[in-house]
């Protein structure tokens, strides 16, 4: 099934204008997030967006159609809190609210303890963050694919 399949390779590579960046998929710790995220990807949803918001030494953050943060895949997933921690390079999912979360994800900069218990962490940098720490707002998001 489409879980166990995340599970045995649960490796994406995003790869933007200013290089690439490699995420390990967290599917234990975000079960639901992780199918979604990876269906997404599958569809090629995130190719040719952009990341709508930098905020340096906190966040970059993509996965809007619109490009203003306030779209999304027409869809809402349920937060899916973990006693993961947000260090630097945690991949997570961005929020309006409990249960609000569709494809906006952020990457952290830097560790961000006022963010755990509050945001499904989903992944994590694996390879790439001197690329995370490049992006610019406006950067665009060339292509996210799942590897092996």
């Amino acid at each position: 099934n489409y879980f166990e399949k995340i599970c045995a390779e649960p490796l994406i590579e995003i790869n933007t204008e200013k290089g690439k960046i490699k995420i390990e998929l967290l599917p234990n710790d975000a079960p639901f997030t992780s199918i979604s995220i990876a269906k997404l990807i599958d569809k090629k949803y995130f190719d040719g967006l952009c990341f709508h918001r930098v905020v340096s030494n906190f966040v970059i953050q993509g996965g809007d159609p619109e490009g203003t943060g306030m779209g999304g895949p027409g869809y809402n997933i349920r937060t899916e809190t973990s006693p993961l921690k947000f260090g630097t390079g945690f991949v997570g999912m961005a929020s309006a609210g409990r249960d609000t979360e569709g494809s906006q994800f952020f990457i952290t900069h830097s560790p961000q303890p006022h963010l755990d218990g509050k945001y499904t962490i989903f992944g994590k940098v694996v390879d790439g963050m001197d690329t995370v720490n490049k992006i610019q707002e406006g950067d665009k998001i060339i292509s996210i694919k799942r590897i092996k």
